[in-house]
């Protein structure tokens, strides 16, 4: 990666200036064009498998998805092109959408719906660098991509923010003066969708689901909010502009001290996607971070990867998270979907003289105060410690809906030094259970009951007539995780799991309070962070009422010989009625079970 020395004088976090950002755009775009087909229509890379869409999706993929970053680079440099970039993607565009190269040819929506994915990155390329690409090409191309991109128009075969897609190809027709009234009509209606997804405090459900996740920086905010700005929507500003503004105040917490973002949710391939929000925020003056903030947590996130093995040897964004990983894969996820990771290039768009380039790096949320931070719309509490910038992630309100539980939604804990374990058969990390005829139950839609200063409630039914009604409490970096199992028999063996931890990673501990007997710790199989985990898991069983708490302390430290668990907190507990003194001398009174009880 780049060979320009650091600036640790602008940037004491990280080293690293707009001119290493632009460095990278370029390492990244002319490492893929080997893999170019004949006419560039088509960019296809290597890759264990393809997408569930095959193979020639997968090459409009490649296409549009470094389209997006070349546009980025060549529109922040206000048309400076010294690579020839866009003039490879023009001809790409009319072999894609033509009809002279067979071998070229991009599919078209009606029989792939991975296209309709792909035209928004195409369409916002295109609307980003029309002068110098757009304007220059002749009637009859611009006619057949006008006709490629229209299906996108309609409504998404995907009821999530799929619906953003069309808003965004919608956009670049408006800018254009191509069907305006149409155009028109579809932003209105996208926006009008994903209005009903709208929890509050900025934060989106991509769907009628409770995911919360990445998608809402770089989807559910980034379209709207970008579609805002470059089309000088004032109004649309005015609305959009404050949520992503609320979303960036709980959402900078959640990217450690060594640059990491959350390793939560789906499509963690993206990466440093999770950069593209805060840029976001910086280009349109809705953000609570200062600019300094900004480029330490983008320039943070790039480094983070790229410094731990994100590329190949030969310059390629691989199927993973450090390095090539495909359990954190989805079945639309191909050879070229990392590089949606473009999207955390949107700082380039920034003139060279904005502060965000200019100014001195500052700390990072989880860099300046110990913080425990609730999200209440979501159902999230954020979990920091200066002194080892990590950050954990108590998951109260968020799920995946259907089938068994997805590793990247279902558990109660995430944090940035950590990853889920992910075998079927190996301990599931961070997880509560009741274990039925043998087998662990699974948590299922996670019900939200509340968030606050430092503590998240939530309830689940993990078999039929059984509830679970959980809470977190956190201060420092003291955890106390707390169930109460309602309707079960007596004598359910419950079970507790901690964190996945890698030899040399983070210290981890887990310490029964109440209603446990029996503590064990095991081999817990691979996670984004490394080949080995360990876990320990807490083992106890219900007794003959009609509920049953169970009360552990856990701990995650990246600090070197840390104290006990057992020195961060005294807990007592009356009935149902934790009361908590934590180290400090403060004190943390909560009740766990369902409310009015």
């Amino acid at each position: 990666m780049p060979t320009l020395p650091e600036d640790r004088e602008l940037s004491p976090y990280t080293g690293w200036t707009r001119g290493h950002w632009e460095a990278v755009a370029d390492e990244l775009l002319l490492a893929v064009r080997p893999y170019a087909s004949p006419h560039h229509g088509l960019i296809n890379l290597p890759g264990p498998r393809p997408s569930a869409s095959g193979p020639r999706s997968d090459g409009l993929e490649g296409y549009a998805r470094t389209f997006l970053l070349a546009a980025l680079r060549v529109a922040g440099a206000h048309g400076d092109d010294p690579h020839g970039h866009l003039a490879r993607y023009a001809e790409g565009l009319a072999s894609g959408t033509g009809h002279t190269h067979g071998h070229d040819l991009w599919p078209l929506m009606a029989d792939c719906p991975q296209a309709i994915v792909e035209s928004a990155s195409v369409a916002l390329s295109l609307r980003l660098t029309r002068p110098w690409l757009w304007d220059t090409l002749d009637d009859r191309t611009r006619r057949r991509a006008v006709d490629w991109l229209l299906p996108a128009l309609g409504p998404p075969p995907v009821d999530n923010n799929w619906w953003l897609f069309g808003l965004t190809v919608a956009g670049f027709l408006q800018d254009a003066g191509i069907e305006t009234d149409l155009a028109r009509r579809t932003i209105d209606r996208s926006l009008a969708r994903i209005e009903e997804w709208y929890e509050g405090d900025g934060w989106y459900s991509d769907g009628d689901n409770r995911s919360f996740d990445h998608y809402n920086g770089w989807a559910l905010h980034l379209y709207p909010v970008l579609h805002a700005h470059l089309a000088g929507d004032e109004d649309l500003l005015d609305r959009y502009g404050p949520r992503l503004r609320g979303h960036l105040d709980g959402y900078a917490r959640l990217f450690g001290a060594d640059g990491s973002p959350m390793p939560y949710g789906r499509s963690l391939t993206y990466r440093f996607a999770a950069a593209s929000a805060p840029w976001l925020g910086a280009l349109t003056g809705h953000t609570p971070l200062g600019p300094g903030a900004t480029r330490r947590l983008a320039s943070g996130a790039l480094r983070h990867f790229l410094d731990r093995g994100a590329t190949d040897d030969r310059g390629l964004l691989t199927l993973g998270w450090h390095g090539p990983y495909e359990p954190v894969l989805q079945n639309y996820s191909g050879p070229a979907s990392p590089y949606w990771a473009s999207k955390g290039f949107l700082g380039l768009l920034l003139p060279p003289d904005h502060p965000a380039w200019t100014g001195r790096e500052e700390r990072l949320p989880a860099e300046t105060e110990d913080a425990v931070t609730a999200l209440a719309s979501p159902g999230l509490l954020v979990q920091s410690t200066v002194a080892d910038g990590l950050v954990r992630l108590h998951n109260h309100g968020s799920s995946e809906s259907g089938g068994q539980d997805d590793p990247g939604y279902a558990r109660f804990a995430y944090s940035t030094r950590t990853g889920p374990t992910t075998e079927p058969t190996a301990l599931p990390d961070n997880h509560f259970a009741l274990v039925v005829d043998g087998r662990p139950t699974s948590r299922g839609a996670a019900e939200p009951r509340g968030a606050g200063p430092g503590w998240a409630a939530s309830a689940h039914t993990p078999c039929p007539g059984v509830r679970v009604h959980s809470l977190t409490l956190a201060h420092g970096r003291a955890e106390v995780r707390a169930h109460l199992v309602t309707g079960a028999p007596e004598g359910t063996p419950v079970r507790q799991t901690g964190w996945a931890t890698t030899p040399g990673g983070p210290t981890a501990q887990l310490q029964p309070v109440h209603g446990y007997a029996v503590r064990t710790a095991s081999a817990s199989g691979p996670t984004l962070q490394g080949p080995r985990t360990r876990t320990a898991a807490l083992h106890g069983t219900t007794g003959g009422g009609s509920d049953s708490l169970f009360v552990a302390l856990a701990s995650l430290t990246a600090e070197p010989d840390p104290t006990p668990v057992t020195a961060l907190a005294d807990i007592e507990i009356t009935g149902r009625t934790l009361t908590v003194t934590w180290a400090d001398g403060t004190t943390s009174v909560r009740t766990c079970g369902p409310p009015g009880n």
